[in-house]
């Protein structure tokens, strides 16, 4: 009974937390977004931003893999997708440049939609095929301008924690940009806070980036056999150690 109470006045620290930060960091970032034409300098406040939520929750976290990391090369990040914390997770501890390519609905809440614009973050509309390829199109003018772009693959959290189908836009914008795809598991997110749950518990992350896979020897006809070889990697990494344990 103590410790559902404990977590009930940890979820709503963290929450308002969460706000005030958003609020405040957001709008800097607006302001900042007119004065950069790159996007680093608004995307280092964001990742402030995730970092403070992650100190707040209480969130022991471990990366392992960013030595396989190429600084002066473009990739496409795609991680598993297990819970909200996968957000300030990814955008506080990958430590490097890239632009989120995100849901639609996301842009439509108010500032932080804003400031994801202004950041250089991409909007994608999955119900609307034209707008989608409009926006793969900007993804990859964004990666041909030397900045790194992370997708989730899943393109939703998953509910029970198995990494779930596949969306195709992403392995497009792999063969049509030719740049490497660096797959990364994620993991313990989704005891923090899972999909369709709002009590948040302290427990340990681990964000791991594995070997990045080299996409210029597939085509579009050919993009299902990279879709499969990128799940098959994150479900040997993934599941099988969930197996084993």
């Amino acid at each position: 009974m103590l410790k559902s109470i404990g977590y009930q006045i940890q979820t709503l620290i963290i929450v308002l937390w969460t706000l005030l930060a958003t609020v405040v960091i957001a709008t800097t970032v607006i302001i900042c977004s007119f004065f950069s034409r790159t996007g680093n300098g608004p995307h280092l406040l964001a990742r402030f931003w995730a970092n403070s939520i992650l100190w707040v929750a209480r969130a022991k976290v471990t990366v392992s893999g960013t030595e396989k990391l190429d600084t002066e090369r473009s990739y496409i990040y795609m991680p598993n997708h297990q819970s909200n914390a996968d957000i300030p997770l990814l955008l506080g501890r990958l430590p490097v440049q890239f632009r989120w390519l995100a849901k639609a609905e996301l842009f439509k809440i108010p500032v932080f939609g804003r400031a994801m614009r202004g950041v250089g973050y991409i909007s994608i509309d999955r119900s609307n095929r034209k707008s989608a390829f409009e926006s793969l199109e900007r993804a990859a003018r964004t990666i041909r301008n030397g900045t790194s772009v992370l997708i989730f693959p899943e393109g939703t959290r998953s509910r029970d924690g198995h990494i779930l189908p596949f969306k195709k836009g992403g392995f497009v914008l792999s063969v049509d940009s030719g740049v490497p795809i660096v797959p990364i598991i994620i993991r313990g997110t989704r005891d923090i806070i899972p999909k369709g749950h709002f009590m948040i518990r302290p427990r340990p992350i681990t964000m791991q980036i594995l070997d990045p896979v080299e996409t210029s020897g597939y085509t579009r006809k050919t993009k299902d056999a990279l879709l499969a070889h990128i799940r098959s990697i994150l479900i040997d990494n993934f599941e099988n150690e969930r197996q084993e344990s």
